[in-house]
């Protein structure tokens, strides 16, 4: 069973946790990780590419010189793709790009990532992490104990004090445990979980 230091905000050893080796010891499938963040990426694409075909393009519908004994090109509007100006053929038009992908795989993904963040010792758990009240300034202070360029904290639930107060730290980001995913573990340099956050993560990923 994988154990890990407890510590707080001063980066000073409080206790011991025993964590799930089913989500804390598991077998890496790089595969599986990288199938995830392309998923998580197209789903954050906005997918508002448009064009305008030749319907949409504001040209009058009149003829632009007669048919015959012109010596030029047969010529009906203006709108025409092949005109500077006229409508794009195939052009984009706003879609998503959302896939679909099993459960199974997104949760094997997000135990590999929690398995080898623990593995290079980029997991930490906090005993906890209070807050006075909505202060940057304050959220700074304490955060800098940890001595970390660039972390995600995890938290249990909802903390407004906490959330708020660091949602202006470029380097930080607070997400609760039940929205933990792939890509941000992997873009934050840090994991720091909150203690009280281990039980939700090993819960929802325990099957």
């Amino acid at each position: 069973m994988p154990r890990a230091d407890v510590i707080n905000l001063q980066k000073e050893k409080v206790a011991e946790i025993i964590l799930s080796d089913h989500v804390f010891d598991v077998e890496v499938k790089p595969h599986l990780v990288h199938s995830v963040v392309v998923w998580q990426q197209a789903k954050r694409r906005r997918g508002t590419a448009s064009t305008k075909d030749r319907s949409q393009v504001a040209y009058s519908t009149h003829k632009l010189y007669r048919q015959k004994h012109t010596g030029r090109a047969r010529a009906g509007s203006r709108k025409s793709p092949l005109r500077v100006g006229g409508g794009t053929i195939f052009g984009p038009k706003p879609r998503s790009y959302a896939t679909s992908l099993p459960k199974k795989v997104r949760k094997l993904a997000l135990k590999s990532v929690l398995t080898q963040a623990f593995r290079d010792g980029k997991l930490m758990v906090l005993e906890s992490f209070p807050m006075e009240g909505i202060k940057t300034r304050e959220f700074v202070s304490q955060f800098q104990g940890l001595q970390l360029p660039k972390a995600l904290i995890v938290i249990d639930g909802i903390d407004e004090k906490l959330e708020k107060s660091a949602r202006n730290v470029q380097a930080v980001k607070v997400l609760r445990a039940v929205g933990l995913n792939v890509y941000d573990i992997l873009y934050y340099q840090h994991l720091v979980v909150l203690q009280s956050s281990i039980p939700i993560i090993e819960g929802a990923l325990q099957s």
